[in-house]
């Protein structure tokens, strides 16, 4: 079973206080930062945009893992600094060429990740799996930090896992994002997936320090 990795949601961070939380965060060995970068169109918010991406490379080495929830985010894909260790993840239900954007962002020598909206299904996706190193699947309605996780989606992580497996694509991983606590994590963990995006149900808790957390959180997908 592949080591878990924390990719922790920098969209629920203190922005006022990006690079300290940043530093805590890489003193503690987190795997990636997530960044959702939103268009206001696929989903109803606007978050981040490829200036932040950029900007993050200036004060940390921890690799990104990059989110569109974008219609179309190949102009956006090549205005950001990716790095040979980051996961650049597009939507199954964007309305661009999937293939166009993989190229480019193998060509950069980053994962391509594909993500799958609540309602969309891994057997949609069969025909770009021989592309993909990473799905993530959203387990709520996307857009917002503090949402709670749709009733059946925990059980989509294992069916996807079997799904990949029975194919041959044992090499895909699975990543998870939307209210996943560190229970959570943990039961997913063992239905396969291995990537676990952290963010106010898991990582920036009230009342609670980040180093306290993170600990917490590793040693939950990892036993």
């Amino acid at each position: 079973m592949k080591k878990g990795k924390l990719s922790v949601s920098m969209m629920c961070a203190d922005l006022m206080n990006i690079e300290r939380d940043v530093n805590e965060l890489e003193r503690n060995g987190v795997d990636y930062l997530h960044i959702d970068i939103m268009d206001a169109a696929f989903v109803p918010n606007l978050t981040f945009g490829p200036d932040f991406v950029n900007g993050l490379r200036k004060i940390t080495e921890i690799p990104l893992d990059i989110h569109l929830l974008m219609e179309h985010p190949r102009v956006i894909i090549r205005s950001m600094d990716i790095h040979e260790n980051d996961i650049v993840t597009i939507h199954s239900e964007c309305k661009e060429s999937i293939m166009e954007n993989v190229a480019f962002i193998k060509q950069k020598g980053a994962r391509f990740g594909l993500a799958l909206n609540p309602d969309t299904t891994i057997e949609e996706v069969k025909k770009y799996l021989p592309y993909v190193d990473v799905i993530l699947l959203m387990l709520i309605v996307p857009g917002f930090a503090g949402s709670m996780m749709i009733h059946g989606m925990m059980e989509k992580v294992g069916n996807t896992r079997t799904f990949l497996d029975e194919l041959g694509y044992d090499n895909i991983e699975i990543s998870v994002d939307g209210s996943v606590s560190c229970e959570r994590a943990k039961h997913m963990r063992e239905m396969g997936a291995s990537i676990f995006v952290g963010g106010t149900a898991g990582v920036f808790r009230k009342g609670m320090q980040l180093n306290e957390t993170i600990h917490e959180f590793k040693n939950a997908i990892n036993k």
